[in-house]
């Protein structure tokens, strides 16, 4: 780590590198934004040295894998094109995407206080900063996640580990992870840190993309289940 090197350019040279060398299964393909459009870097780039730069430690939230229309596009976990300009105000020319995960998570983020207050404390990412889709008999792509497949999750298991070990070399709590996901993410998630002791503790909380298609009625309660834990994270940190 450069002594003047900040947060952001940490994450953006994680950026950078980030490629999969893995063998997939063959019908699935990992989607790099950060290689497939080069937008997506200049424009995440922007996102972080506007939140991140800085050298704060912050806690993690870890989702599944990037979807399509969020990160997949971006290059920033849980941003869709529609948040990324209406509340960091930045955008990428010619692209337009709607993504239900992100509408809910910018949501806990202006009840926590926006972006500048959120991000300050916390940064988002996935055990796999790269997302997956499958191709069908009929020739479409469709989103998958990791833990779909036995096959896929094996494969990703060394790429996965290291990730999480380079998110952590971010700059990152080890005290305790927030993971985005409270049924098969939090189980694999567990497993793999009782092999790697990443962190003290991993939290789970309901997946955005969970409530938004099903809990949608709920929604304020996740709103403040999701406020409590990060109060909770914060709160760890002041008393130390």
């Amino acid at each position: 780590m450069c002594k003047n090197e900040t947060f952001a350019d940490r994450v953006i040279s994680f950026n950078e590198k980030l490629k999969l060398e893995e063998r997939l299964p063959g019908n699935i393909r990992a989607m790099n934004p950060f290689a497939g459009n080069p937008a997506a870097l200049t424009t995440s780039s922007a996102f972080y040295r506007k939140y991140y730069n800085d050298n704060r430690k912050r806690h993690l939230l870890l989702g599944i894998n990037p979807g399509r229309f969020g990160a997949g596009v971006t290059g920033i976990p849980f941003t869709d094109t529609k948040r990324l300009e209406e509340k960091c105000g930045l955008g990428i020319t010619g692209l337009k995407t709607h993504e239900p995960s992100s509408v809910f998570v910018y949501e806990v983020i202006d009840a926590y206080g926006g972006v500048c207050k959120f991000f300050r404390d916390f940064y988002i990412n996935s055990p796999s900063p790269l997302g997956f889709v499958k191709k069908t008999e009929d020739g479409r792509e469709l989103n998958f996640n990791y833990y779909d497949s036995r096959e896929l999750q094996d494969a990703l298991e060394g790429f996965m580990a290291r990730c999480i070990k380079e998110h952590i070399a971010l700059g990152i709590y080890t005290d305790t992870a927030l993971c985005l996901g409270s049924g098969k993410n939090f189980r694999y998630l567990s497993s793999l840190n009782e092999k790697h002791r990443f962190f003290k503790k991993i939290v789970p909380l309901e997946h955005p993309r969970y409530i938004m298609q099903y809990r949608s009625r709920d929604k304020e309660y996740f709103i403040s289940k999701y406020l409590s834990a990060l109060a909770g994270l914060r709160d760890n940190i002041i008393r130390s």
